[in-house]
């Protein structure tokens, strides 16, 4: 097979998997012209239309979805050989793609990215932050960061560091006129605000003492994705905020903000670094692991 044969059809398997030429082309470090180029290629090549393109969707043909399912095994087995040379290296080198949640980014990675880069000057970090729920395997990443209950099966799972826990917060000018709640039910008589996912979804603030848990489902006038956004709303003085503790740490210390519930709010599930249980494991995602795991 010649060099330009393998070109080609990785280009394909990115557009493939992310159903864009330009995520294909951000993914493989080349225009998305040349993506696009290397595809019209590979179809005048094979004499059959892999993707039907619009200008607002690529979507797979039937012989596309059957070249597809074939590239991926043959794909991860390439990746898995050039994986394992890296028994025969002991310095970390080349890049690790890792994926992770956008509010907790700062504080599972932010310690850890300085000393990587510091102690492995061959290591080339691509760190993409966001709460979307993400197929680690699909998009092209090595490692991926979330709790353990959301991580799929055939997974290997690290603990990582450091442990994590929400706090509910408001400013001094909500609780001039309002009392400050000692019991999760009484936020019941609170303004708070809606936490939800990118999807849109909603999800409750769940609070656990001695054993009694309770998930609370706000009403409040605002429904938000991002904890800046929810710290702002909070310091604004209209609506309580449930955020991650170490998010509202510095407002809660110099008193723009006051904590509730401290007592009801025990620190959440470890979060995991996980990687496909297939995979070999490079030096460079060692290296990450090594740095972050409990």
């Amino acid at each position: 097979m010649r060099a330009t044969d393998l070109s080609e059809l990785a280009a394909f398997d990115a557009v493939a998997r992310h159903r864009s030429f330009r995520k294909a082309a951000e993914e493989r470090g080349v225009t998305a012209s040349a993506i696009s180029h290397a595809v019209s290629n590979l179809e005048e090549r094979v004499g059959l239309r892999l993707l039907n393109r619009t200008t607002r969707s690529v979507s797979l043909t039937d012989a596309g979805t059957m070249l597809q399912a074939q590239l991926t095994p043959a794909f991860g087995e390439i990746g898995s050989a050039l994986d394992a040379l890296n028994r025969f290296r002991d310095t970390p080198f080349g890049k690790v793609r890792i994926n992770v949640p956008n509010s907790i980014a700062p504080f599972i990675l932010g310690r850890v990215m300085g000393p990587l880069i510091r102690n492995n000057p061959n290591l080339q970090l691509e760190i993409s932050a966001t709460d979307r729920l993400v197929d680690i395997v699909e998009e092209g990443f090595d490692a991926g960061i979330r709790l353990g209950e959301s991580l799929r099966e055939g997974m290997v799972a690290v603990k990582v560091k450091p442990r994590l826990r929400f706090a509910v917060v408001g400013a001094p000018d909500y609780f001039r006129e309002r009392t400050i709640p000692q019991t999760p039910h009484e936020l019941k008589d609170h303004v708070c605000v809606q936490n939800m996912y990118p999807s849109g979804v909603r999800y409750a603030w769940e609070f656990e003492r001695r054993g009694e848990a309770v998930a609370f489902h706000p009403t409040g006038p605002v429904a938000l994705d991002d904890q800046e956004l929810m710290v702002q709303v909070a310091l604004s003085g209209v609506a309580l905020a449930y955020v991650w503790e170490n998010r509202a740490q510095r407002e809660i210390i110099d008193g723009r903000l006051i904590r509730c519930l401290d007592e009801w709010c025990p620190p959440e599930d470890w979060f995991y670094l996980y990687y496909p249980s297939r995979r070999n494991i490079s030096a460079g995602l060692r290296a990450v692991i090594e740095a972050m795991r409990v």
